[in-house]
This record gives C-alpha cells, sequence and structure tokens, in this order.
C-alpha cells in the first residue's frame, strides 16, 4: 500500500507540474476481459494540467491519475489529455496514460504491472464553471507482455476547475 500511495503522489506531482487545472473525480463500473476476473466498481482522481498545446478547439496538457477497484485492484499514472470543445458547452476529452496496474485478485491480473489507461468521453460544462462527463475507458499492457487480457471501465465524472 506504501508504494501504491508513493506512487500515486508521483503521478499527481508530474501532472501538478504544470499549475493544476482541474480535478477530475470518476465513479463507475468496470469490467475485467477474462474469465474468472471479478468486474466491480471503481473510483478514480484525475489532475488534469494547464494545457501546453492549443489549436483552435483542441487543448492538450499532462494529467495524472490515480484509480481503485472495489477488489481492491489499484492504477497510478500520468500522460496526456487532450479536449476538443464543441457547441453550447459541450466538449469531448481523451487520455492516454501509462503507469503501474496493481492487482488484488488472482483473476484480475492484467499481465503486467506495466500497463495503459486510454479513456474517451463526452461532458458539458456547467454555467458555475464545473462540468461533467461520461467516459469509456481501457486498460492494458499493449502486448507488451505474454499475456494481455485488458479491462474496460464506464465512469461518470465531475470536473472541478482549480
Amino acid at each position: 500500500m506504501k508504494s501504491l500511495l508513493t506512487a500515486a503522489a508521483l503521478a499527481i506531482s508530474v501532472a501538478g507540474a504544470a499549475q493544476a487545472q482541474s480535478l477530475v473525480f470518476g465513479l463507475g463500473q468496470s469490467d475485467f476481459s477474462e474469465t474468472g476476473s471479478e468486474d466491480g466498481i471503481i473510483f478514480a482522481v484525475e489532475l488534469h494540467g494547464n494545457s501546453f498545446f492549443e489549436r483552435g478547439n483542441f487543448s492538450a496538457g499532462w494529467g495524472g491519475v490515480a484509480s481503485i477497484q472495489e477488489t481492491g485492484d489499484a492504477f497510478v499514472g500520468a500522460g496526456l489529455v487532450g479536449t476538443f470543445e464543441l457547441q453550447n458547452r459541450w466538449f469531448i476529452e481523451t487520455s492516454v496514460m501509462p503507469g503501474a496496474y496493481f492487482d488484488s485478485e488472482e483473476g484480475n491480473d492484467l499481465g503486467s504491472t506495466f500497463e495503459i489507461r486510454s479513456l474517451l468521453g463526452v461532458g458539458r460544462t456547467l454555467r458555475n464553471g464545473n462540468a461533467i462527463s461520461l467516459s469509456v475507458a481501457h486498460k492494458s499492457n499493449a502486448s507488451t507482455a505474454d499475456r494481455n487480457p485488458g479491462v474496460n471501465s464506464v465512469t461518470l465524472r465531475w470536473h472541478k476547475p482549480l
């Protein structure tokens, strides 16, 4: 558990190196691909930094994530976050965050500690500046290990500007 907290702090500090732009809290359901795995609720918190690239309605920045499954499986990662602003305060969000995965259930082993979380979501910014989104995420080791069963998650997310 100590290594998980250290890794989470590292992921958050990487994202915070660029001034923090928002905290994102997600709650949803995960579905492991392999037979014998234990699906469950997932909770995630992300820190998104200010954008370092902007072109038209698209912006990109650094982010960090820490998530935990109902079963105790955990992931921490850091990487790129992208947002495409649509009309009427709607947006599309995406991210790719490599990191470390720690399984607590034997059936939830994803093949290696190194895993990559990719995410695609759609959301709406509220009048008060907060936002909500619905996302689909996939975690896998991109076939860098002998086994690569993967896990998919659907989460409802709340974005709080800092």
